[in-house]
């Protein structure tokens, strides 16, 4: 799951000169989430985007390799930082010229000061670290509480750069559900989320992750992007993340 992200790094975009990639925040299947890696935990997550059509609308597929790790030593207030190699493999793309992008995070959990306080957390993913074109530089704050039974809700917002995302496409709601199966199995975890907007980041994911170990973990799933001439048509990902130590 994208708390090794946990991610993807995730996540992502086009492989266009305009189009912007997420980077491996810890997160959910797409989007962040409020976790964050605790000091010294490093997360090492390999992240795939396959288009399910050949289609010229389709747009690339898209690969992310990236590494989080948490740098404070508390335990109630946490920071990570990563970075992120992401290419769409195409020659001379935007995309393989610039493939570094860097992320941060801090995050309080939850209870972390009374019982009942939900967790919170902001950062920044997406900063490019050789052109600005292709700098989402995009901020976001969450808030998330796990509930009984149901599990966890979470809800925030987002506000990038416009050059990058597009006028009036740069701000819009991040909302998640994510819940381990204990019933069926504790190694099993679910999760769907939803960006808004019309921008290349726009889309709703789904995916389930299974754990082999306390250190791999593997997520499968799908992106279903808000509109397909800037995100593209539907991907399938795989995103393997590895927590050391």
């Amino acid at each position: 799951m994208k708390s090794v992200k946990l991610v993807a790094l995730a996540a992502a975009l086009v492989a266009l000169a305009s189009s912007s990639a997420l980077a491996t925040f810890s997160g959910q299947v797409w989007i962040p989430s409020t976790d964050v890696k605790g000091f010294k935990e490093v997360n090492i997550s390999i992240d795939n985007y396959a288009r399910v059509s050949n289609a010229p609308d389709a747009l690339a597929n898209y690969y992310d390799v990236g590494v989080t790790t948490g740098i404070l030593p508390l335990e109630k207030f946490k920071i990570e930082i990563g970075v992120d190699y992401y290419t769409d493999n195409v020659a001379g793309s935007a995309a393989s010229k610039n493939p570094a992008y860097f992320n941060f995070k801090g995050g309080v959990p939850e209870d972390a000061f009374f019982a009942g306080m939900p967790a919170v957390a902001a950062g920044m993913f997406g900063m490019n670290s050789a052109s600005n074109a292709l700098s989402a530089n995009v901020a976001y704050g969450l808030i998330a509480k796990t509930l009984p039974v149901v599990g966890r809700i979470s809800a925030g917002g987002y506000n990038g750069a416009e050059r990058t995302l597009g006028v009036n496409q740069n701000t819009g709601l991040l909302v998640s559900w994510d819940r381990t199966m204990s019933e069926i199995s504790d190694k099993l975890w679910l999760a769907v989320d939803y960006q808004s907007g019309n921008s290349s980041l726009g889309a709703t994911s789904v995916g389930a992750s299974w754990a082999f170990s306390k250190q791999v973990s593997l997520l499968i799933g799908a992106n279903f992007y808000n509109k397909i001439a800037t995100g593209g048509k539907t991907s399938i990902t795989t995103q393997l993340d590895i927590n050391l130590p």
